[in-house]
């Protein structure tokens, strides 16, 4: 869409999702900004824009839909867009279930329909390159990625494969701790996103400068480990912590001083 053909159309964007969609990685001023920030940053160059996000990092599938998805419908006045991407943490698990997975969003989507909202389904950027046991990783997400986009089809709804992006998954687009995408990483996520709904980003999709992953003996020390310890004790990074915008509200100042949506 052209900045001339900017309309007067009320958008009322919530995000619901993991430390994907919170914008873990890309820190801005005032904590994660994130790809979905600056999806809705370029949506309000050309919209009278709402904004939302319930993410939370750690989330698992459950956890999301019981308590993100009821609270953005009760939103008020209720979202007439969600972006919806969960399974990521569920996938790193020993006894992640593909269908039963897909199943559970297919009745989500099923539910945002009926309440007259556009669904747009995003799965997560593939981190298997830089992961023990990165094959099963990367076969897991491969199959979880289809059966989202076989139920987005079904449903016609839209559905941004991120998982399946090969740019995405290059070492130069990840943080150092191989979980999470850098800032680099959310800007192009974001301007796929935007194609997605048929926004031109204004640039096309970064191509970062070419980076290798720092040491594994470092990467296990700082953060596998003690990833896995949290696993073992039954907890999760996110305990005790709410969505950054649980509220409507502007997205003007989701980005640092001078600084694009991509």
């Amino acid at each position: 869409m052209d900045r001339e053909q900017a309309t007067d159309e009320v958008i009322r964007y919530a995000a619901i999702g993991d430390s994907f969609t919170e914008g873990i990685g890309d820190e801005g001023p005032e904590g994660p900004v994130g790809w979905a920030d600056r999806v809705a940053a370029r949506l309000a160059d050309d919209h009278d824009l709402l904004y939302a996000n319930f993410a939370v990092r750690g989330r698992r599938l459950d956890a999301v839909i019981d308590e993100q998805v009821p609270a953005a419908l009760s939103l008020d006045p209720p979202p007439t867009m969600i972006t919806f991407c969960a399974g990521g943490n569920d996938l790193l698990r020993p006894r992640f279930t593909p269908e039963q997975a897909a199943a559970r969003v297919e009745e989500v989507v099923v539910r945002f329909r009926r309440a007259g909202v556009q669904v747009v389904l995003v799965s997560s950027a593939d981190p298997s390159g830089g992961l023990p046991m990165g094959r099963l990783v990367r076969a897991r997400g491969d199959h979880y990625a289809r059966l989202i986009g076989d139920l987005a089809a079904r449903q016609r709804v839209k559905f941004v494969d991120i998982s399946h992006d090969l740019e995405t998954a290059r070492a130069q687009y990840w943080s150092a701790d191989r979980l999470h995408l850098n800032s680099d990483g959310h800007r192009r996520v974001a301007a796929l996103v935007l194609r997605g709904l048929g926004i031109d980003p204004d640039v096309e999709p970064s191509v970062a400068a070419p980076r290798r992953r720092g040491s594994t003996l470092s990467f296990t020390r700082r953060h596998f480990a003690p990833w896995v310890w949290r696993r073992v004790r039954g907890r999760s990074s996110g305990d005790g912590r709410q969505g950054k915008r649980v509220q409507w509200s502007r997205p003007g100042a989701v980005l640092g001083p001078g600084e694009s949506s991509v």
